[in-house]
């Protein structure tokens, strides 16, 4: 039951880009259309995933016994690095045409902070092997939640009628207040 709560909370309650407002350069970035959004978020989820996985292995089984946890940012960001190779080579290889659409943001993936917050909060709260890959999944999955949801709202409000002053950016940043004001709702619920 607590593995379904963490999940749960890290998709709705905690979710990395309406809660923590990390990932936020790749959440406005790709979420212009449903289809770049999924991928997007399919590609971050995986990531993230595994960036647990790895992260926890080498922080219990490298670091910690060692007591080298002040390296935990460096081999993070190592580790994020290289999976975000793994998948580029993967998704150029597979899918030109979704390599061509996710452009300069897929890279960005080793940026994003919500990946490296994923495994700094996982390695804080001292979660076991299990629970931290339950909160990566659940990361992930909040992560394309929240983009696909704004995927498309975007795409209705490319046809809507927009005052000129908020078309673009403006009111992408408003729906994103709104959409973390609304998951804020959610908070009551579970923590």
């Amino acid at each position: 039951m607590e593995l379904l709560m963490i999940f749960i909370s890290a998709i709705l309650v905690n979710n990395f880009v309406l809660y923590y407002f990390l990932g936020i350069c790749p959440f406005l970035g790709v979420s212009k259309k449903i289809d770049s959004a999924v991928s997007m978020g399919l590609a971050v989820t995986f990531v993230m995933t595994i960036t647990a996985v790895v992260s926890w292995m080498i922080n219990h089984w490298i670091l910690i016994p060692n007591k080298l946890e002040y390296l935990q940012i460096v081999t993070f960001i190592l580790v994020i690095a290289s999976l975000v190779q793994l998948v580029e080579m993967f998704i150029r290889k597979i899918s030109p045409p979704l390599y061509q659409a996710l452009g300069i943001y897929l890279p960005l993936i080793t940026t994003n902070c919500a990946i490296m917050g994923l495994a700094l909060i996982a390695a804080l709260k001292e979660y076991n092997f299990a629970t931290t890959v339950i909160f990566g999944i659940g990361s992930g999955v909040g992560f394309t939640l929240a983009i696909v949801l704004m995927a498309g709202i975007r795409e209705q409000l490319d046809v809507s009628d927009v005052p000129r002053p908020l078309k673009g950016a403006g009111i992408a940043l408003i729906v994103a207040g709104i959409m973390a004001l609304a998951f804020q709702g959610f908070s009551g619920m579970i923590k």
